[in-house]
């Protein structure tokens, strides 16, 4: 059976306008009654619940760092298909510019370019085009030419100012034998709200419906979608070819008690569902509706999100905090990121107040002093835990704002951790008893 068509959404740098083209692209082919798989590439939580809304269907990250190729072709492939056939349309949304990734083995760099290269999905370029014209061409010749795996099947331009700046825009790019199949011009009545670790989550968008037929109908009115779809290429990987037992990382647990809402919301749905697909049973519960993790699970995960947004909520969420001591008087818990926050003693806000957390960790943290931590990371564990054996190793990566202050006697860590870029290996996050947490969020075993 062969993949159906799809593209990678791609762009020469971040902010170029990849989220807003993806979301009215899978908005405006499902009204046509297509059915639209999703994808993401890289390390990114927010953009594919988007996806979600947009198409109705969970999207997918595929990140060419931290997967094998054999995974990855495996997750394309169930975003590529329905129960029961095969999906009409793959759309995949890049990550910051299309060649940008880390030191790494072709191929293995993280980069947009690498998933483009490894599933045989052309590129979409969805290039701004402020500021310039004619040079926009340089642009896209440059990402032609590049890398010679890479396909550019069409350029979108973003943010047009004019019909002249469009044309002189437009003739040069096509001049290169590259089409131009659609022009957006500058608007300021569709943006999408932003906040510290990206944009605001998709969940708590009030009229988000709405506003993605707004989008969708934007980028259909300024669009070939007919060429654009024509211009879809169908992967050279086959569906189905990696059923069941792959997975990314095999489940810590039978009964997986799991924090799911606005303040626990980073859950990568390939981890999920590959848990799911080898028999856990996964239960959610909500911490701010002061819900404990229910006492008949093996073992509790809370993910990251924002608890710092939410921090006087949890910290009244007295049935939640007790419930959780007590599931973890007897049983593993583990918190990525938001998580480990929540776990240790205390959070303090953006404003400086602290709040008392669940105290099952040593370190305090503080979003009144911020430092951004962002990256791949290498991770092999310290001591032998649900998630594996002593040295077992994982891939994942940071990204957050929050400083630790370690107690006067620290934890024993949860994993020692090194960046994509051969830097010092470093101990990360804290274990102490049945409880771990770290800053370090889990993308596939590695």
């Amino acid at each position: 059976m062969t993949s159906p068509p799809g593209l990678v959404i791609a762009a020469p740098r971040s902010g170029s306008g990849k989220t807003l083209l993806t979301l009215g692209l899978m908005r405006a082919f499902s009204a046509r009654g297509l059915t639209v798989g999703a994808a993401k590439c890289g390390p990114d939580y927010i953009d594919p619940a988007f996806h979600a809304a947009a198409t109705g269907e969970s999207s997918v990250n595929l990140d060419s760092w931290a997967m094998a190729p054999e995974l990855l072709r495996a997750l394309a492939s169930a975003a590529a298909e329905t129960r029961d056939r095969s999906r009409d349309l793959v759309l995949c949304e890049g990550s910051m510019g299309l060649f940008d990734g880390v030191a790494g083995a072709p191929g293995r760099t993280g980069a947009s370019a690498d998933v483009a290269a490894q599933l045989g999905w052309p590129v979409l370029l969805c290039v701004d085009v402020s500021g310039q014209a004619q040079s926009a061409a340089a642009v896209v010749k440059g990402c032609a030419t590049y890398d010679p795996r890479v396909k550019i099947a069409g350029a979108i331009l973003n943010r047009v100012a004019s019909a002249r700046h469009q044309r002189l825009a437009s003739e040069a790019i096509e001049a290169l034998g590259i089409p131009v199949l659609g022009a957006l011009p500058r608007t300021v009545n569709i943006d999408l709200p932003e906040r510290h670790l990206g944009l605001v989550q998709a969940e708590e968008i009030a009229g988000l419906d709405a506003l993605l037929n707004r989008i969708a109908a934007f980028v259909a009115a300024h669009c070939d979608m007919d060429a654009i779809l024509f211009r879809a290429a169908a992967g050279d990987f086959v569906e189905g070819a990696a059923q069941p037992p792959l997975a990314a990382l095999r489940p810590p647990a039978q009964r997986i008690a799991i924090a799911r809402d606005v303040a626990f919301s980073f859950l990568y749905p390939h981890i999920l569902d590959g848990w799911r697909r080898l028999g856990a049973e996964l239960c959610f519960f909500s911490p701010l509706a002061d819900e404990p993790p229910p006492g008949d699970c093996d073992l509790c995960w809370l993910p990251g999100g924002y608890p710092e947004l939410h921090a006087r909520e949890l910290a009244a969420a007295s049935l939640f905090l007790a419930g959780l001591r007590a599931f973890a008087e007897t049983k593993p818990v583990h918190g990525e990121c938001g998580g480990y926050m929540v776990l240790g003693q205390s959070l303090t806000d953006k404003s400086g107040r602290a709040h008392k957390m669940a105290g099952l960790l040593g370190p305090a943290f503080s979003f009144a002093e911020r430092k951004l931590n962002l990256g791949y990371r290498d991770a092999r564990l310290a001591a032998a835990h649900p998630l594996g054996a002593a040295g077992a190793r994982l891939r994942g990566h940071e990204f957050h704002y929050a400083t630790a202050q370690a107690p006067d006697a620290p934890d024993a860590p949860f994993a020692f951790v090194h960046d994509a870029h051969g830097g010092v290996e470093q101990s990360e996050g804290s274990r102490r008893g049945r409880t771990s947490g770290s800053f370090f969020h889990i993308i596939a075993a590695g």
